[in-house]
C-alpha cells in the first residue's frame, strides 16, 4: 500500500479550484508556481504584458493566506527599494529599520529586466540564502519565500538583460500564454476580476503548508536509476555540439527538487522518471548557454530532441 504524503489533498484542492473557478487557462502555469513553492524555489515568467501575470500572483498568495509584495522595476530603482533602509527616529535617537517588500512570502518582480544590475544583484541574497544584510545587520526572510519575476521577450529597450548567474537563481521559467478561445471570450465578457481576486480566502492553513514543504524536502524519494536518468540528462547536455554550457551541479540539484514536488503533486512519496521529463522543460532551457553561432537556436527544441534520445529507465 502507498504512503499517504502529508497535506497533499489540501495542497491539490488549492490548485484545483484555483485553476477552475479563478484563473481559467492558467492551470500549467499555476501548478509551476505551486511546485517551485513546496520545494523552495522561485519562478521567472517571461511572456507579453496584460496576460494575468500580477492577477495571478495575487490570487495565489491569497489562496495560500501568504503575504504579498510588489516591486515595479524601473531604470531608477535602487536596491534600497527591495530590501528596506534605516531611517532616523528624532524622538527615540537611533535608526529604525524600514523593511522593504521582500519582507513577504510571495514577492512579485515586475519586469525585472527593466532594473539596474546593482539593483538586480540585491535578490542574489534574499533568492538563494532567504536572507537580507542591509548597513552589516542580517535580517531573515518569511517562510515559506518565492520571488515571482516578470519580464516581456519582446521588448527590449531600456532593459537590462539577467546575467546566467541570476538566471540560474530561478528553479522555473515559464510563461502563461493566450487562454484557450471560449476562456479568453468569458474573459472578455466579465471584465477584470482583481476585486475578486483580493477577496480570495485562505484554501489552506499555514501550518499545512509548511508541513507540505517539509514533506516534499525530506519524505519525496529518488532511486538509484532515476538519479541515473537525471544525470544522463546533465551529461547529454554538457557534451552536445551546439551547446557551450551544459546544465551545472546545481542546475541537477533543481531538476531534482521540481522532480520531487511534481511526484508530491501526483500524490507518490518517489520520484519517477516521467516527473522529471515532464519538469525539465521549465527547469532545463534557460540554464543553457549556446556556442555564439548557435544562439539564435531554439534551446526548448534542442532539449527535447536530447530528452527523446534517452531511454526512460524502467523502475
Amino acid at each position: 500500500m502507498l504512503k499517504k504524503l502529508a497535506k497533499v489533498d489540501e495542497i491539490n484542492a488549492v490548485l484545483t479550484k484555483l485553476s477552475s473557478q479563478h484563473l481559467k487557462g492558467k492551470h500549467r502555469a499555476l501548478k509551476l508556481c505551486l511546485m517551485a513553492l513546496l520545494s523552495g524555489g522561485h519562478v521567472l515568467l517571461e511572456d507579453i504584458p496584460g496576460l494575468g501575470k500580477t492577477t495571478m500572483a495575487l490570487a495565489f498568495a491569497s489562496a495560500l493566506g501568504l503575504s504579498f509584495g510588489r516591486v515595479q522595476c524601473t531604470s531608477d530603482l535602487l536596491p534600497s527599494d527591495i530590501t528596506g533602509l534605516s531611517i532616523y527616529d528624532r524622538t527615540e535617537g537611533r535608526f529604525n529599520f524600514i523593511k522593504g517588500p521582500i519582507f513577504n512570502n510571495i514577492v512579485l518582480i515586475d519586469e525585472i529586466n527593466r532594473a539596474m544590475p546593482k539593483t538586480q544583484s540585491a535578490l542574489l541574497e534574499a533568492m538563494e540564502e532567504r536572507r537580507v544584510t542591509v548597513e552589516g545587520v542580517t535580517y531573515r526572510l518569511p517562510d515559506p519565500f518565492l520571488v515571482l519575476a516578470t519580464q516581456n521577450p519582446v521588448e527590449q529597450v531600456g532593459t537590462y538583460p539577467l546575467p546566467e548567474s541570476q538566471m540560474d537563481r530561478f528553479l522555473i521559467r515559464t510563461g502563461i500564454g493566450y487562454p484557450p478561445e471560449e476562456i479568453e471570450k468569458e474573459i472578455l465578457k466579465q471584465g477584470s476580476i482583481r476585486d475578486d481576486i483580493l477577496r480570495i480566502p485562505a484554501l489552506v492553513r499555514h501550518e499545512d503548508l509548511v508541513e507540505a514543504i517539509r514533506t516534499v524536502a525530506g519524505e519525496v524519494y529518488i532511486g538509484d536509476k532515476v538519479t541515473d536518468y537525471v544525470y544522463s540528462i546533465i551529461r547529454a547536455t554538457r557534451n552536445h555540439p551546439l551547446i557551450l554550457t551544459g546544465l551545472s551541479t546545481r542546475g541537477g540539484i533543481s531538476l531534482v527538487e521540481a522532480a520531487k514536488a511534481a511526484a508530491y503533486l501526483h500524490e507518490r512519496a518517489f520520484v519517477a522518471p516521467e516527473d522529471v521529463r515532464d519538469v525539465a522543460h521549465a527547469v532545463c532551457p534557460h540554464r543553457l548557454i549556446f556556442r555564439p553561432e548557435h544562439e539564435g537556436v531554439d534551446k526548448e527544441q534542442i532539449l527535447n530532441a536530447i530528452l527523446k534520445e534517452i531511454p526512460l529507465p524502467v523502475t
